[in-house]
């Protein structure tokens, strides 16, 4: 029994040793190798001591690939498919855009149209209008004393700005008869190709220049002549107002008369050069503007210029017509020839126009219904100026939008036409007296047609409770402190009560500001101390709790509440109301 246990334990331990023999061999063959001096070559490659695992599985995927051939490839391009669906958004998007594009022209068109014809009217006025509102004025001066003053008035503030625009017109109109047209066009023909348009560029910027700050001077000189005076003495201070306004409008008529003849000689030049070099500014301008960022104001600015330049072309267009016709002796035939540049310039401004705008609208995602809207403030200011109590001049209200004054413009056209026309006889003063007749019957019509429009629009816009709405008066600052005492212990009463309320307004941190407010007030602080309560003054009381300070909710960005605003149907309509002035800079970015 003993040697038969014993043989079977060695036979265990045999197997385990032949067990841990082989598997020793299994895991360490390179010692074996080295003693019998072969190699032996792994089947996983060695990397830095550690197996790569993965070795086996990259080499079966490598195996099993599918075909890698240049046959295969483009058989897979040829064949490949791809669904739009899954990215609706983004294309329906992308759609609309393309839609917005196409109709930015005819929206573009409209407003355009509406504001070429505000200018129109604008321009008659002087012409037509004008004269005779002077004519009325004078009478009531000569009549006045045979009636009586009665403490009244000798003129009404509209009277008075009436008298001194019909004295600027004739002062500008006989300082023009010492500038010689001729002399002037033989100057500019003289000049080199480069010379002439980089003056014509810079007679246009001066033009805006000009156009920004005459409005200023003309608005300064009527407020100085019409404000109430406490002393005579004081309406002293007229007279260098009235003498700046003459010095401008003279140096404007003087800049456009400029920019006609260089117009005149581009037209004039053998090869074209200079003209097609001055259009092709016209495009430079879609450089300048297309790829900066506009709100909806600033797009306002601009289409308020761009109206004003295509009016101030057709005028330019017109003098060179003029001049031009007079130099071959009013021939109908030379006037063909003058019709493929003057119409190749026109379209150029409609085309730049169009592209402009349509980009401009793309990149800043501007909806073409801006444009209605547009149309709807400049229809607003139409109306408004028809009420009893208006407070401003249309043809005033036209120059503040679009930067048109039309006096420099009537001063030069009469000029011009003065001097290309002679008038002789009785039969010629016939024809002026019809001309004159003509006019203002064309002017009374473009009057009621506009307003029967823009009665339209403004209805369309919801806009007719503004109309009786007392025009927004910007108050000094010295009115916003109290001056008197009780003003004052009202002041402190309220704010006082204010801090002692124990529940504070609910007044959202991000609200937007009355309309009636530029700037927001800041919300009151209730984590600050109460202030201390006099015991003799009043019984002493308790204190109410004081809540708990409250973390106030970060107010969302500037661009974010302009969005907001937008939204609101009121809010895109007040900003527009609210633009009374052209700037020069309709394109910079606020």
């Amino acid at each position: 029994m003993a040697d038969a246990s014993g043989t079977e334990l060695s036979d265990e331990k045999e197997k385990e040793a032949d067990t841990e023999r082989k598997s020793k061999e299994q895991t360490r063959p390179w010692q074996d190798a080295s003693k019998s001096g072969k190699v032996i070559s792994s089947p996983l490659p060695e990397t830095l001591g550690i197996y790569d695992i993965g070795a086996d599985i990259r080499r079966v995927r490598r195996d099993h690939s599918p075909d890698t051939s240049l046959t295969h490839f483009i058989c897979t391009e040829l064949t490949r498919g791809y669904f739009l669906e899954h990215n609706e958004a983004k294309y329906t998007e992308r759609r609309e855009r393309v839609y917005t594009c196409l109709r930015i022209p005819k929206e573009l068109e409209k407003l355009m149209i509406f504001g070429f014809f505000l200018c129109v009217d604008a321009f008659l006025y002087v012409f037509t209008l004008l004269p005779l509102r002077v004519l009325l004025a004078l009478l009531r001066l000569l009549t006045l004393p045979c009636c009586g003053f009665s403490g009244t008035r000798l003129l009404q503030p509209a009277q008075v700005c009436d008298m001194l625009k019909g004295l600027i017109l004739v002062l500008c109109f006989s300082m023009m008869h010492y500038v010689d047209y001729a002399m002037m066009y033989h100057l500019i023909r003289g000049q080199s190709v480069i010379k002439l348009y980089i003056i014509y560029n810079m007679l246009e910027v001066a033009d805006r220049l000009f156009s920004s700050f005459g409005q200023d001077i003309l608005d300064a000189l009527y407020w100085t002549a019409t404000e109430p005076k406490e002393r005579k003495r004081d309406s002293i201070g007229v007279i260098p107002h009235f003498l700046m306004a003459v010095f401008y409008v003279f140096l404007h008529a003087i800049l456009i008369m400029v920019q006609a003849s260089t117009l005149n000689v581009a037209f004039n030049s053998h090869n074209k050069s200079l003209l097609t070099i001055m259009m092709s500014s016209n495009f430079v301008e879609i450089k300048g503007s297309v790829f900066k960022k506009f709100e909806k104001n600033n797009l306002f600015q601009m289409s308020n210029s761009d109206i004003k330049e295509r009016f101030t072309s057709y005028v330019l267009m017109l003098i060179v017509c003029l001049r031009n016709m007079e130099q071959f002796s009013w021939n109908l035939e030379h006037l063909w020839v003058l019709f493929p540049d003057v119409f190749m310039v026109l379209t150029s401004e409609v085309a730049v126009d169009a592209i402009k705008h349509a980009f401009i609208t793309k990149f800043n995602d501007i909806t073409a219904d801006v444009y209605s809207e547009y149309r709807a403030s400049l229809a607003f200011d139409l109306v408004s100026s028809r009420q009893k109590n208006a407070y401003t001049d249309y043809s005033d209200s036209v120059a503040r939008r679009m930067g048109f004054i039309p006096l420099p413009l009537a001063v030069l056209l009469s000029r011009v036409v003065m001097s290309s026309v002679k008038v002789r006889g009785a039969l010629s003063y016939t024809c002026v007296l019809l001309f004159y007749l003509g006019l203002v019957t064309l002017k009374v019509l473009n009057s009621i047609v506009l307003l029967g429009k823009s009665c339209v629009y403004v209805k369309r816009a919801n806009m007719e409770g503004k109309l009786f709405q007392k025009p927004h008066t910007a108050a000094p600052s010295s009115a916003k402190v109290p001056h008197s005492k009780a003003d004052h212990a009202t002041a402190t009463k309220s704010s006082g009560d204010a801090k002692l309320s124990p529940n504070p307004p609910s007044v959202p941190p991000s609200s937007s500001p009355s309309p009636s407010s530029v700037t927001t007030q800041p919300a009151p602080r209730w984590d600050l101390p109460l202030p201390p309560v006099d015991s003799s003054a009043s019984p002493p009381r308790r204190p109410p709790p004081v809540p708990e300070p409250q973390r106030p909710a970060p107010s969302p960005p500037r661009e974010e509440q302009a969005r907001g605003h937008e939204g609101s149907p009121e809010a895109p309509k007040k900003d527009l109301l609210e633009i009374d002035r052209f700037t020069i800079c309709g394109n910079r970015i606020d």
